[in-house]
């Protein structure tokens, strides 16, 4: 063991902490299966910062500690680790549930005599008295439970052995040294946990300074808002019109032009089209073949990152620039958006389905990560043009924290239109989120497979009373070259999620189904 230089700091858990995370919860679980998979500890502390912790040695993470908040109609009975943390995810999370639950407690082996165990649940209830909930409720493994059964005849006397001393379990003696009580257990809690027969044992600690009175005007009181539930978020979605230009000066031109109205506008974000730098083709004197056409685009890239960025940093505005052809470093060709944050960071989306055409003609592979990315104003998603037609993948960002997804989309005709169209409002309403699409318009001659366009961009909201009556916060007219507008009010949305008509990510069904994300994430 590594000794000491400065001190041990238990502090809330950042997105930066990812990676340091990751790694100690790989090297703490002797069985990968309970391991974290990709994008699940953003998750957590996407949907509830406050009550995710770690660990800090002289920089170094050494433990990671995740909560949530939710209701005790849901955590009092009996339920399964995936159903009440929404398969890991945290998505469960209630802004208005009147108990703290505990799902993760992981310490770095090589620190366990630090007590480290013991400060994440003083933190805990420090948390649980500032919220001024009625206490901690959690699901406890009984790592001993199989070994003994046999001598014990059931779980149920296992537990009574332990609180009466005749068996040692570690975990639960644990526990109840902090004060929990033990109120049953469940069968099928992790069925994957072999050492306690997928058992475990269900466990309270009550706030000794609760004062017993209304909850719900309680936690209306002492709610304190994550940074990106709080307030409204602009967007601007820009209709681009697709004409020959004559050099790739005058495209630079007209993108400025339409980011500097944006920012004059004070908005946040700005969507452009999918594929819209296909327009620099235009500069050609004569027509390309496909595959030709696709690596001309691919040499723009470098230049293309470095202008967008530029133009974030220089407007101070978060650009979605579209999607661009980008080869990667297998030599494959992949249609990918660029998210130019206004703080100078460039993040990635590779459009996960291609269509047939893009297949067929420009021979286009499909994408393998799906992450929110994180901003200013909260985590967003990408989804491009026909990625938004597959609702798991939507669902998958949902999870993952996001509020805002972007659509950038290319259609030559209003059927296809309406199919991402359809599709992205379905999205809104599912998953109770906002969606904004651009697309381009006009023709583009002598441009094989985009030489003309159909668009009506728009930015959709869910269906319920805090919001506009037809789903439609702003909407272009069809076909014509322009910018639309709206403020997205990033509270409402968490208030309709909460309190709503349906919340449907409430009462999702997370003991029958979920989505599992089966690649690298």
């Amino acid at each position: 063991m590594e000794k000491i230089q400065k001190k041990l700091i238990i502090r809330n858990a950042d997105v930066t902490d990812l990676n340091q995370i990751n790694a100690m919860v790989s090297r703490s679980y002797k069985d990968e299966s309970l391991a974290y998979k990709g994008t699940m500890v953003a998750s957590q502390i996407t949907h509830f910062k406050q009550g995710c912790f770690v660990a800090e040695i002289d920089g170094k993470i050494v433990g990671y500690c995740a909560t949530l908040r939710i209701s005790g109609e849901k955590c009092l009975k009996e339920h399964s680790w995936r159903e009440i943390t929404g398969g890991g995810f945290g998505s469960t999370h209630d802004s208005k549930g009147e108990y703290l639950y505990g799902y993760e407690v992981c310490v770095d082996p090589e620190y366990r005599k630090f007590k480290i165990g013991q400060r994440f649940y003083n933190e805990r209830k420090k948390l649980c008295r500032f919220l001024r909930l009625k206490g901690i409720v959690f699901a406890g493994r009984m790592p001993n439970l199989k070994k003994r059964i046999k001598e014990v005849g059931s779980v149920e006397n296992y537990i009574k052995a332990v609180k009466e001393k005749k068996i040692r379990d570690n975990v639960l003696n644990f526990q109840l040294r902090n004060g929990f009580e033990v109120i049953g257990y469940m069968k099928d809690y992790i069925p994957g946990d072999l050492e306690s027969m997928g058992y475990a044992c269900h466990m309270m600690w009550k706030n000794p300074e609760f004062e017993d009175e209304n909850i719900t005007n309680s936690s209306k009181k002492t709610y304190k808002p994550s940074i990106d539930e709080i307030g409204s978020v602009r967007v601007a979605t820009v209709q681009y019109k697709q004409r020959k230009v004559k050099s790739i000066e005058e495209f630079e031109a007209m993108v400025t032009y339409y980011v500097d109205v944006c920012s004059e506008y004070k908005c946040d974000f700005v969507l452009f089209p999918e594929l819209f730098t296909l327009q620099l083709l235009s500069l050609e004197p004569e027509e390309l073949p496909h595959h030709i056409a696709i690596e001309k685009m691919a040499e723009y890239t470098p230049k293309l990152t470095e202008f967008f960025k530029f133009l974030a940093l220089k407007f101070n505005i978060n650009i979605i620039a579209g999607s661009h052809p980008v080869k990667n470093s297998m030599g494959e060709m992949n249609n990918v958006s660029f998210i130019c944050l206004r703080d100078g960071t460039i993040h990635e989306q590779a459009k996960i389905h291609p269509t047939p055409n893009e297949q067929y003609w420009w021979n286009i592979k499909g994408g393998k990560e799906l992450k929110a990315i994180q901003t200013d104003c909260g985590p967003i998603g990408v989804l491009i043009c026909f990625d938004s037609e597959f609702p798991e993948l939507s669902r998958y960002l949902v999870d993952q924290g996001i509020k805002i997804l972007f659509v950038p989309f290319l259609t030559d005709e209003r059927k296809g239109y309406c199919r991402v169209r359809y599709c992205s409002q379905a999205r809104a309403v599912e998953n109770e989120l906002y969606v904004v699409m651009s697309g381009s318009v006009g023709n583009l001659p002598n441009v094989p497979n985009i030489d003309i366009h159909y668009s009506q961009s728009c930015i959709l909201t869910p269906c319920d009373f805090p919001f506009a009556r037809d789903g439609i916060a702003a909407e272009a007219t069809p076909n014509v070259e322009m910018v639309s507008f709206a403020d997205l009010r990033i509270d409402t949305l968490v208030e309709s999620r909460n309190t709503g008509t349906v919340q449907l990510l409430k009462n999702r069904r997370h003991d029958l189904y979920s989505v599992e994300w089966h690649g690298k994430s």
